[in-house]
């Protein structure tokens, strides 16, 4: 709920609508900036505030690092939209990049100070993004296929045989991307067997890997 982009973002999410979550700096007793007092309730409508710290805890510095850990975890992927070459954002892109997610910048004039923080984050590695696009192709698993090729259509023709084993694991493997760790305590197979197991799941198309080293079922 911060100004600036955090609060633009919540405000796309809600007139979508859509559903959006806000991490709290402090107490859930306390809405920071005061200024977002309406957002937040509207946040509340449709979505949820989330708070690690105690009713009653004011905002402090050291208070929104922690915060912004939680915010890159829960995300998908982080978006750098302005950031100087101090910023607290840059924080949270390497929280981002640390939890295995996704990390996006948004490039701008090389005369600007809010602009060298992103120009940072894309030399080392970042996505630059110039239109939606350029985030939706990374999540492309997130959105179903609206194309029908001849290949999946000889797919539908012909089911893909499986051995009852290789159909019991993938049976546990959401649509949602999945952890190997997950999958290997559903299932109360060995690391090696389920590795094994889900690279001919992989190679038959029926699932794929997603980033993070998650996987998610594709059929």
């Amino acid at each position: 709920m911060a100004l600036g982009i955090d609060a633009a973002a919540h405000l796309g999410a809600l007139d979508a609508p859509g559903a959006t979550v806000a991490v709290a700096a402090t107490g859930l007793d306390i809405i920071y900036p005061r200024t977002n007092q309406r957002l937040a309730a509207d946040i509340v409508d449709t979505g949820v505030i989330i708070s690690e710290f105690a009713i009653g805890t004011p905002p402090r510095r050291e208070n929104f690092p922690r915060r912004n850990r939680i915010i890159s975890g829960l995300a998908l992927g982080t978006l750098v939209v302005e950031a100087a070459s101090r910023s607290g954002s840059l924080i949270t892109a390497r929280l981002a990049g640390e939890q295995g997610r996704e990390v996006f910048a948004i490039s701008g004039s090389i005369h600007s100070p809010n602009a060298r923080g992103c120009h940072q984050l894309i030399k080392q590695g970042a996505k630059l993004v110039e239109t939606i696009e350029d985030i939706i192709s990374e999540f492309e698993w997130l959105s179903p296929r609206t194309t029908t090729t001849a290949t999946d259509k000889s797919r539908e023709a012909a089911p893909v045989s499986i051995e009852s084993s290789h159909k019991k694991l993938l049976e546990l493997v959401d649509y949602a991307p999945t952890s190997v760790d997950n999958i290997i305590e559903r299932s109360g197979l060995t690391a090696e067997a389920v590795s094994s197991i889900l690279l001919r799941l992989e190679l038959r198309g029926l699932v794929q890997t997603t980033p993070g080293g998650y996987y998610s079922r594709i059929t």
